[in-house]
């Protein structure tokens, strides 16, 4: 029992250790430099975007041009291919293969790495999706789980993905379902004690995201509260406004 409680601690440790190696100035950077092709909604942007990035990435193979590819990927993937039959079948494999090269090079900057190794996770998922092959379901929440241990204290991104991953699975995931609860109500505790824990974009999604989860009576007036907070913040429906909406209407019936 007593070694088992040192290997804890001391794999606790190394992950605080992880993250306080990380420079937040560094890393809110590379956010901005990423935020304009993470979480896309809308189908007519994530084309135009998947062509400029890959415009860009043909003439500047940097890291943060092959993660701007690999998210992009992730995103057309997710929003243009899920679950059906179209020309972009193929994607979720690129964004995994492209964000692994990222993740497995020594080069790569650190505080690149939250949202690689989120993204790179993620995008398992929906190779699940397109393949069927549920073998990799449950290796892609191992690397959710080693994102959140080493990252979700001073990023948002692996529990956001790991919970929109979970929202959406089949019940009898219920193992896994579990997470949609867990790393949403993670992040809107985070984000009220720190204001640049997330951007106004993740917390209407995730503000929506956490109402959809708890539709109950015994929730209903929080719910009903937080999908106001998600309206407020997305005043151009290019997050959780509309879906945030719908929901509200729903309840109030």
């Amino acid at each position: 029992m007593e070694y088992r409680l040192l290997i804890f601690i001391l794999v606790a440790m190394m992950n605080t250790v992880n993250a306080q190696e990380l420079d937040l100035k560094k890393l809110r950077a590379i956010e901005q430099k990423l935020d304009d092709v993470m979480e896309l909604i809308d189908t007519t942007e994530i084309k135009e975007k998947l062509i400029k990035v890959e415009y860009d990435f043909k003439n500047e193979s940097s890291d943060i041009n092959k993660a701007r590819i690999g998210i992009v990927y992730h995103e057309v993937a997710l929003n243009l291919s899920f679950l059906s039959e179209t020309e972009y079948k193929g994607y979720a494999k690129k964004s995994f293969d492209h964000l692994s090269e990222l993740f497995n090079s020594e080069s790569t900057p650190k505080e690149l790495m939250p949202f690689v190794a989120s993204y790179r996770a993620s995008a398992l998922s929906l190779i699940v999706a397109e393949t069927k092959k549920l073998s990799l379901l449950g290796k892609s929440f191992d690397l959710f789980e080693e994102a959140v241990k080493k990252y979700s204290d001073i990023t948002y991104l692996p529990e956001f993905l790991r919970g929109s991953v979970a929202e959406n699975l089949p019940w009898f995931f219920f193992s896994k379902r579990k997470f949609s609860k867990k790393d949403f109500s993670s992040i809107i505790k985070k984000a009220e004690q720190n204001s640049e824990y997330a951007n106004s974009k993740v917390l209407s999604f995730t503000y929506w995201a956490w109402a959809n989860q708890y539709q109950g009576k015994k929730y209903r007036q929080k719910a009903l509260r937080y999908l106001d907070k998600a309206i407020e913040l997305d005043p151009e429906y290019k997050a959780g406004r509309t879906k945030a909406e719908e929901l509200k209407s729903k309840l109030r019936k």
